[in-house]
């Protein structure tokens, strides 16, 4: 079961700040195995291309915070897996069959109704033409979106958590923050913040029902 890594809070939490891609989501890496395969690609291709080519690497961090288009990462991207796979909505076509993750969405929902503030938290892989926070349906769910496309900085650049923490108004001992790369999470407790990784699903919902003395109820 994931463990918050802060000291003991002075304050009670009042904020939720959220990760956004293996939080919100279901871990994508077998559904971009599946994609893969279905453009005739190696299953490992999609996690090869953006982690361990260097022209990937820098099309990837230059969409995040907003130096390219989804458009130009997709063709950029696209001549890196292969002169056969087609450009158009790539990142759209890879990421459409990840699946929301309910329990967490659920989590989210019963934080918000209880009165806490909620932050998105999400280091872009673009807008425009696919939207994952909308094709997701969790957009509407917070108070606050910092996307690091729109503000020009990602995690773990410790500004973009300072930048979440004056958003919702709150002290950095009032608020919580779930990611699942722990490379992601030292800034945050620099700030004050508690901090959870999220691994499977079902702990990491449970250890925030601990923190935050609700339940997460899914819809009938």
């Amino acid at each position: 079961m994931p463990q918050p890594t802060d000291s003991t809070r002075s304050q009670a939490p009042r904020g939720l700040i959220l990760d956004f891609a293996g939080v919100l989501t279901a871990d994508p890496r077998s559904v971009h195995r599946t994609w893969c395969e279905s453009e005739g690609l190696q299953p490992e291709a999609w996690r090869a291309t953006l982690n361990d080519n260097p022209e990937g690497r820098r099309l990837y961090a230059a969409l995040e915070v907003g130096q390219i288009s989804q458009a130009v990462w997709n063709e950029g991207t696209a001549a890196l897996l292969g002169a056969h796979v087609d450009p158009e909505n790539l990142m759209g076509r890879a990421w459409s069959g990840v699946p929301t993750a309910q329990r967490m969405t659920a989590l989210a929902r019963a934080a918000r109704d209880a009165g806490y503030r909620l932050a998105l938290l999400s280091n872009s892989f673009g807008l425009d033409p696919f939207n994952p926070y909308e094709h997701a349906g969790i957009w509407d769910l917070f108070d606050v979106h910092v996307i690091s496309e729109v503000v020009g900085v990602a995690k773990p650049d410790p500004a973009i958590y300072q930048l979440a923490l004056d958003r919702l108004g709150l002290l950095g001992q009032e608020c919580v923050f779930v990611d699942d790369h722990p490379v992601n999470l030292p800034p945050a407790e620099a700030l004050g913040i508690s901090t959870v990784l999220a691994t499977q699903e079902a702990d990491t919902v449970a250890e925030l029902e601990r923190l935050l003395g609700v339940s997460a109820v899914l819809a009938a």
